[in-house]
Formats: structure tokens, C-alpha cells, sequence
């Protein structure tokens, strides 16, 4: 990974998020990506090798492991901080098309005093909006992860040991899971950052609504003393 351009998105980032946004951005950075990075590939790194099963039964253990664990928590996690990592760098995109169509209007030759946008990074008009969509869309994707998380592991844990009579096991037979509690102790550690990561999403997202009424109910109030 080249982390000079990762720093260079994060700065991005910052610069056009309000305070909750920024404390978004660290959550995500430090308590889940780096963690992502650093320990839990590591943990689930031998979940398919160390899956045994009493059974010398050919076909029997790969079965059982593709039934408990239909898709790997570490795929799962990463497909998630792609798809709820990717809006912010949208808004950066929608500030720096701004930036370029204010740079034309300069270019042209027209009056310097005129501008199409007098503060390109300000959130206003559709930048407003797509800051807002993004926080939506975020939360979103967080919630869809924890329901799809809950839906194949109940209650977000691993038991230690799972029974299995898919054939082509001759009878019912237990599987041991490696390191359950380890693995456990992770996957809680990451639902409970993500809730916190919807939480900060839905209250920025009340914040900016909240302002721009309050915007709005200013200028209604100084048009009627007027």
C-alpha cells in the first residue's frame, strides 16, 4: 500500500468533515482498518486448516466448514470497509470538480470579482447533498454488514464445537472451530466499533440537517423584521 497516498485521501477527508466526521474517520482508520491489518488476518488466517472434524470421511470436513462459515469474516469485513470508505472519497471528488469548473470560469478571462463558487470545499447546494447522501449510504452499509454478520453467525459468535451430518459424513460428527474465543473476542470488538461508527453517522447527519434549518428559520426571520 502506498501510505503517502492514503495520507494524502485522509487529509482530504478531514478537511471537508465536520468534527463528527473526523471522529468518524479516526474510528475507522485506527480501531478498525488498522486492526483489520494488523491482527485479525492473522487470526482467521487458519481457520480452514486447524477446522477438524472426527471423521477420516473424505469430503466430510470441507463440507462442514463451507456450511458454519459461508463466507470468511476477514472477506467479509474487507468488503465492507471498501464499500463504506468509498463515499468520503466521492465528496472529495464532487469538491475537487469545484474546484476545476471555478478554475475555467477564472481561466476565461471573465470579471475576478465573479465566482461560481467563493468557498469550492463549503458544503452547499449539491455538495451538501452529497455530503449528507454519503453519510446515509455509510450507515447503511455498516447496518447491512451487522444484519448479514448476525444472519450467518447468531449473536456474532463461534462455538467451540459444531455438530455435522451433511453428507458425505457417515453420521453426525463434531468439528472443532480453532480459537474460538480469540476469533470472538475480534468479532465483537468490530460490531461494537461499527455501531459506534452508525451512530456518529446518523448524529452528523442530524447536525447538518439541524443547521440548515436553522439556517433557513434565521433567513425567514430577518426577511420579516425587513
Amino acid at each position: 500500500m502506498n501510505w503517502g497516498v492514503f495520507e494524502g485521501l485522509l487529509s482530504g477527508v478531514n478537511k471537508y468533515s465536520t468534527a463528527f466526521g473526523r471522529m468518524w474517520l479516526s474510528l475507522v482508520f485506527i480501531f478498525r482498518l488498522l486492526v483489520y491489518v494488523v491482527a485479525a488476518e492473522k487470526v482467521w488466517s487458519d481457520d480452514h486448516k486447524d477446522f477438524d472434524c472426527n471423521t477420516r470421511q473424505p469430503g466430510c470436513t470441507n463440507v462442514c466448514f463451507d456450511h458454519f462459515f459461508p463466507v470468511s469474516h476477514i472477506r467479509l469485513w474487507a468488503l465492507q470497509l471498501i464499500l463504506v470508505t468509498c463515499p468520503s472519497l466521492l465528496v472529495i471528488m464532487h469538491v475537487a470538480y469545484r474546484e476545476a469548473k471555478e478554475q475555467r470560469h477564472r481561466a476565461a478571462g471573465r470579471d475576478d470579482c465573479s465566482h461560481i463558487y467563493t468557498n469550492p470545499g463549503k458544503k452547499r447546494g449539491g455538495l451538501w447533498w452529497t455530503y449528507l447522501l454519503s453519510l446515509i449510504f455509510k450507515a447503511g452499509v455498516d447496518v447491512v454488514f451487522l444484519y448479514i454478520f448476525y444472519h450467518f453467525y447468531r449473536n456474532y459468535t463461534l462455538p467451540r464445537v459444531v455438530k455435522c451430518e451433511l453428507p458425505p459424513c457417515p453420521n453426525v460428527v463434531d468439528c472443532f472451530i480453532s480459537r474460538p474465543t480469540e476469533k470472538n473476542i475480534f468479532t465483537l470488538f468490530m460490531v461494537v466499533t461499527t455501531c459506534i461508527c452508525v451512530m456518529l453517522n446518523l448524529v452528523e447527519a442530524a447536525y447538518l440537517i439541524g443547521k440548515r434549518c436553522h439556517e433557513y428559520l434565521l433567513a425567514g426571520s430577518e426577511e420579516g423584521c425587513q
